[in-house]
């Protein structure tokens, strides 16, 4: 965390203590700061690495350059090699001390050099500049505001909202990213003030000027090489061993997230092979549920001679902990997954300092049920045409006093509009958004609507995200492309780090290696599915590894059990009767979303005016889903696939 003033404005020690003390849960275990005149910023220390000599902020032998880095470097013992050749004489065991001789010695352009997850900023004493650099990823936040002549930054909001002198106003943008996605999406927050710096990307700002943002890495489709399916398989294999092995550098012990699926099973085993220490696996159950994993994580805990530790997650548990886990979120975010993340973090922290993870093999293999969807109409499109004879077929069907007929109807509807939607990019926003175009145009005021809803939302998504098109091969890589580069950073990647940095627990992401991910992306599709079945490469290449029942499961998601916890005390906790949805709120302008009249409560959260202090979340309380999906708002939050 850290304040430029600039314009000769002093910054008070005192002001950048109370910015790491906000976020102490991130490192608990040491705290540094340093002060240069109108140039502050700090760090709290989970110690991981070097745990006597990393201690942070550290400085070049000449004093020239001062860096704080929130993160890990995996490649820093073999970048190490040349920067000694090149004269850098290294103090510490530390990685963060390579990468501060890095950008000493070769510059910005030492960023793609760095393996590992990263928030970094470089303070360089002689010219008065900072430079913030994020990892390619976006596994590491990294929030930044200009304000006032200056610029903040920090990992999480908390420590920007201690400062003097800085607003914190609602984006009416960042709110419609909310109701349509369920987060906020890069590189917007929930203040307009502030905004993440994009993965892959540096910023510098000098004493005076506007501060230049540049990108130093991209993930592109590139042709790979004429492979047999032996040999992708015999690369899967070493790219992932590699990754995984480099992941579990540390000075404390290395614990894995295990829900009993393909991909935590697949880190879990080559996690095994990396090492012949003991391996904790942690896994959340269920008891009771259909949804429950602890049975399949057992048996791939067993199979790799893992210890596996379990903890049962109850509704009251859940209904307990609620406002802690929205707390740890700063801002609105709607995934129920991140109560299973937060629980799961909470048991791991008790054992361990660093797990390992499974996310990323989804959207690099293609394992979601959307990517399936998507890839059998792109697969069937000479047949199934473009959608819009069955949308006007479905259109000619009248409701009838039948549930499951009226959701079929629905289902049916939707999909005609994704089959006549024109590419990947579209076809993913239809996919992930948690709300429809109707849904919005009750909930929102009119004005409100107009800002936010074209006539073509889409196509308007498509070119502010994608406007240069990438350079994906085909619909599928542009769907596969868009959930990798968006929905990534601005949901998986921060559930994941919110939930567990909320117990000083570092979570590490092997399948997120950035030089995996640019194999990964020469991959031919051909080998990532074939039919209906998913991770079609990841799975042969980990079938001697893991159990058969684990190979045969099919994919489950991590999730919560919705239906039976919202029927009971959970539901009532976040959604009082006083407080649901019904036609006559919806019916009073006044009391939608954008208006100027009292809140507006919606299935999923409560719509209020939001404090610019306190809590964050606390107008977005999670609420139940209506019993029957006539009513507006039906199906908001369906399962993560």
């Amino acid at each position: 965390a850290g304040w430029y003033r600039r314009h000769g404005r002093p910054v008070s020690p005192n002001v950048i203590t109370r910015q790491c003390d906000a976020i102490i849960h991130r490192g608990p275990d040491d705290s540094g700061e340093i002060i240069d005149g109108d140039f502050g910023f700090g760090m709290r220390r989970l110690s991981i690495l070097d745990l006597a000599g990393g201690h942070q902020p550290m400085e070049t032998v000449d004093g020239r350059y001062s860096i704080v880095c929130n993160g890990e470097i995996y490649n820093h013992q073999e970048l190490r090699l040349p920067l000694a050749a090149a004269g850098y004489a290294f103090r510490t065991r530390s990685d963060i001390e390579t990468v501060l001789a890095a950008f000493a010695v070769w510059g910005n352009d030492c960023w793609a050099e760095l393996e590992g997850m990263f928030a970094v900023a470089v303070w360089d004493h002689l010219t008065r500049t900072l430079t913030l650099a994020r990892d390619p990823m976006g596994i590491k936040p990294l929030y930044v505001s200009e304000q006032n002549g200056g610029l903040s930054f920090a990992s999480e909001f908390k420590s920007l909202r201690t400062l003097p002198d800085h607003r914190f106003t609602i984006d009416d943008r960042a709110v419609h990213d909310f109701f349509s996605f369920g987060h906020v999406r890069r590189p917007r927050s929930i203040f307009g003030e502030v905004r993440t710096l994009d993965p892959a990307h540096y910023l510098t700002i000098g004493p005076s000027g506007a501060a230049n943002v540049t990108g130093y890495w991209e993930p592109r489709f590139r042709r790979g090489e004429a492979l047999t399916a032996e040999a992708w398989v015999d690369q899967m294999q070493s790219m992932l061993l590699g990754s995984t092995a480099r992941h579990m550098q540390s000075d404390v012990p290395v614990g894995v997230f295990l829900s009993g699926g393909i991909d935590s099973s697949a880190v879990l085993a080559a996690a095994r092979r990396a090492t012949d220490l003991p391996i904790k696996a942690f896994t959340i159950g269920y008891p009771g549920a259909k949804i429950d994993e602890t049975q399949a994580a057992r048996t791939m805990a067993s199979h790799v001679d893992a210890e596996h530790i379990v903890l049962p997650l109850e509704v009251d548990d859940a209904t307990s902990v609620l406002p802690k886990v929205l707390s740890a979120f700063d801002e609105p975010f709607a995934d129920m997954a991140a109560i299973p993340t937060w629980y799961a973090s909470k048991l791991a922290a008790e054992h361990v300092k660093v797990v390992l993870c499974g996310e990323g093999g989804d959207e690099l293999f293609a394992g979601y049920k959307r990517h399936r969807n998507a890839y059998l109409i792109e697969r069937y499109r000479s047949i199934i045409g473009h959608g819009e004879n069955l949308a006007k077929l479905i259109d000619r069907i009248p409701s009838l006093p039948s549930e499951r007929f009226n959701y079929l109807r629905q289902k049916a509807r939707r999909a005609g509009d994704f089959i006549a939607l024109p590419d990947g990019y579209q076809q993913f926003f239809a996919a992930t958004q948690i709300s429809s175009r109707n849904l919005r145009r009750e909930l929102y005021a009119r004005d409100f609507w107009e800002r936010h809803e074209g006539e073509d939302s889409f196509a308007l998504l498509e070119q502010e995200y994608f406007p240069a098109g990438g350079t994906a091969r085909s619909a599928i890589e542009e769907f596969l492309f868009a959930d990798l580069t968006l929905n990534m950073p601005s949901a998986m990647l921060t559930r994941l780090d919110r939930a567990s940095m909320a117990h000083s627990l570092e979570a590490r992401v092997p399948f997120l290696s950035h030089k995996l991910v640019d194999w990964a992306l020469t991959v031919p599709f051909d080998q990532k599915m074939k039919g209906s079945t998913g991770k079609l490469l990841l799975r042969r290449a980990v079938s001697s590894w893991l159990p058969s029942e684990i190979l045969k499961r099919p994919k489950q998601g991590f999730q919560i059990p919705h239906a039976r916890w919202f029927r009971g005390q959970f539901g009532e906790h976040g959604f009082p009767p006083q407080d649901r949805l019904s036609p006559a709120r919806l019916d009073d302008p006044g009391r939608r979303l954008g208006g100027d009249g009292p809140p507006c409560p919606e299935r999923g959260l409560a719509i209020s005016p939001i404090p610019h202090s306190g809590d964050i979340n606390a107008p977005f309380r999670p609420r139940p889903r209506p019993a029957s999906p006539d009513l507006p708002g039906a199906g908001l939050f369906p399962p993560r696939r």
